[in-house]
């Protein structure tokens, strides 16, 4: 079984660019645009790893962040383009 990675990224280009390379090595990618949807989608999947963009519109990564340590140890990557 696909390890499920939860891509959370306002950026469509960034967003797919990502997709598509996660799943050109096997893994099953979810997407989010933003942070409210990023928590709900993390919720309903469980996926054992989260890509999460600090600047994101509604919920921001560090509330996304805080919102998954709440019930999970999942790893978290964020990236990033803030200088």
């Amino acid at each position: 079984m696909a390890k499920t990675v939860l891509v959370v990224e306002d950026d469509s280009n960034i967003a797919e660019l990502l997709r598509l390379y996660l799943e050109k090595e096997g893994y099953r990618v979810v997407t989010a645009a933003d942070g409210n949807r990023g928590v709900e989608l993390f919720r309903s999947t469980e996926p054992d790893l989260v890509l999460l963009d600090l600047m994101l519109p509604g919920l921001d990564g560090w509330g996304v962040c805080r919102a998954i340590r709440q019930t999970a140890q999942t790893p978290i990557i964020m990236l990033t383009a803030k200088g």
